[in-house]
Order: structure tokens, then C-alpha cells, then sequence
């Protein structure tokens, strides 16, 4: 009786280990950034003494099957599971982060009024203008804030005060307009020549990461942020922030330090993004 009561405690450990393989835990894909002060001196934030909670950040930019299992169809002008998501707005992605919340019996962490335009927002083409507020105390997914961005970009607490995001180097963290298509290009950045090579997003994860394990903050695509470019910190604006650069883009924009600005609507083939939480 003894062998067969073990014999059934194994072979349900088995199921058990099984079933986790076949389910990674989600929480593999964040990592958790120790709050504090910018130790990378190449941040925007560096002279500020700007002290940041903890939080945990996506390890990788959001795939394409990530996308569809929320929203239900993929926009992409590159398409593949692995691939960071691309051709999504602003308004998208704050969607995006509300919705994958819900499924995942979160308190969603923006209020969206779809209605009522944002008197913040002062880019006269964007049609859409709707009012996002956070809901404070929640614990769903969100957009980085820059300062969160920049912080866990330039390595956080472990810092090595690197330009770009893991390196000094930018072919060894970066997919830009140089080395990602079909051959390493040179000379200046020219749109022909970029398009004639077959550039295009890479699969998430192929590059060096950076100090904190985290994946592609220089190139493959821009990321989205919370806020609006201007004055750090500033309370409206015409664009919103995305920082890290693409496959499109010139060296300088995989730098850390790099404000790149869209339109809140805009939607491009070299824009995406990656998601924050407070709380695991």
C-alpha cells in the first residue's frame, strides 16, 4: 500500500511539473527594478536626485502574440509571434494596457474617457484627444513613465553608465537602420538605401541586454511612454514620448538620453512599446 500511495504522489508531481512547463509563469517576462537614484550619468534624469519607487518592467517589447491574445487582431506591417508589435498610436497601447488588466483580473490603471476631449493635449492633428487619467492604487499594466524608462534603460541600481541600453556599443544591443536588414549598411542614414536592404523588426530577445536582463531599450522599435515631450515632467503638450529608437532610425536615437516625440495618434512600422506594473 505504502509503494502505491508513493508511486501516485510521483506521478502527480509529474502532471504537476508538466503543466508548468507547458504554462511558464507571466512573471517571467518582467524584471524588477530596485528604485532609487539615476546611477547612469547619460540620463536626462542624472542631476535631478529624482528618487524612483520599485517596479517591474516587461523584459521584452510586447510581440505580436501578446497583442492578439488581448486585442484580437494584429496590426502589424511586419507580422510574426515573436516580433515586437508595430503600427499602433498612443491611444492604442492605453487600451492595450486597460484590456490585458481585465483579462487578467487586474484593476485596470487608466480611465479612458473617449468622450470628453483633453484640454492637455494641444497637437492640432490629433482627432482622437481622449481624456487619460490614472487610476491611482491600481495594479494593471501601464506605460512607463520616462523617468521609469530611462532609469531601467540606463541599468538602474546597477548601472555602468553605458550611451546606449547594456553597451558603448550599439551592434551589440540595437537593431537600427545600420544592421537590421539584409546587409550592414554605412555611410549616412538614406531612406532608399534602407528600404532597398529589407530592414525590418527583429524577434524580441536577439540582441545583448542590458545591466538588468532587460531586452531591446536601444532599437527594434520605439516605445511608447506616459508622457507628453516638452519640459521633463510637463503636464501637456502636442507629442508623446518615445524613447529607445527603431530599425528605422539613426545610431543617436538608441541612446539613452534620446527624446523622440509622435503624434498621441500616430502609428508607424517602427513603433511599439513595453508595459510597467507596480506590483507582481
Amino acid at each position: 500500500m505504502r509503494k502505491l500511495i508513493m508511486f501516485l504522489l510521483i506521478a502527480a508531481m509529474a502532471v504537476i511539473c508538466a503543466c508548468s512547463q507547458d504554462q511558464p509563469d507571466k512573471n517571467d517576462d518582467f524584471v524588477f527594478v530596485k528604485g532609487g537614484t539615476f546611477k547612469n550619468n547619460q540620463s536626462n534624469y542624472a542631476d535631478k536626485k529624482e528618487a524612483l519607487s520599485n517596479f517591474y518592467i516587461g523584459k521584452y517589447e510586447v510581440t505580436q502574440k501578446e497583442w492578439v491574445e488581448v486585442m484580437g487582431s494584429n496590426p502589424s506591417a511586419f507580422k510574426g509571434d515573436l516580433l515586437p508589435v508595430e503600427m499602433v498610436s498612443w491611444y492604442d497601447v492605453v487600451e492595450y494596457c486597460n484590456q490585458r488588466s481585465i483579462q487578467e483580473g487586474l484593476n485596470p490603471y487608466y480611465n479612458i474617457d473617449k468622450v470628453k476631449k483633453d484640454a492637455n493635449n494641444r497637437n492640432d492633428n490629433d482627432n482622437i484627444k481622449w481624456t487619460v487619467t490614472i487610476n491611482e492604487g491600481a495594479n494593471g499594466y501601464r506605460l512607463p513613465t520616462e523617468a521609469e524608462w530611462e532609469y531601467a534603460a540606463g541599468g538602474g541600481q546597477n548601472s555602468k553608465g553605458y550611451i546606449y541600453s547594456g553597451s558603448n556599443n550599439a551592434d551589440e544591443v540595437a537593431w537600427y537602420w545600420k544592421n537590421a536588414g539584409d546587409k550592414y549598411l554605412s555611410g549616412d542614414w538614406n531612406w532608399p538605401i534602407i528600404e532597398s536592404n529589407q530592414n525590418k523588426t527583429k524577434s524580441i530577445g536577439t540582441r545583448k541586454p542590458n545591466e538588468l536582463g532587460i531586452y531591446d531599450m536601444s532599437g527594434n522599435v520605439r516605445e511608447w511612454c506616459w508622457d507628453w515631450h516638452g519640459e521633463l515632467g510637463s503636464p501637456s503638450g502636442s507629442f508623446r514620448i518615445v524613447k529607445g529608437g527603431g530599425w528605422i532610425g539613426d545610431v543617436t536615437n538608441n541612446e539613452i538620453s534620446f527624446r523622440g516625440k509622435f503624434d498621441p495618434n500616430g502609428f508607424g512600422p517602427d513603433q511599439g512599446f513595453r508595459v510597467v506594473r507596480g506590483e507582481i
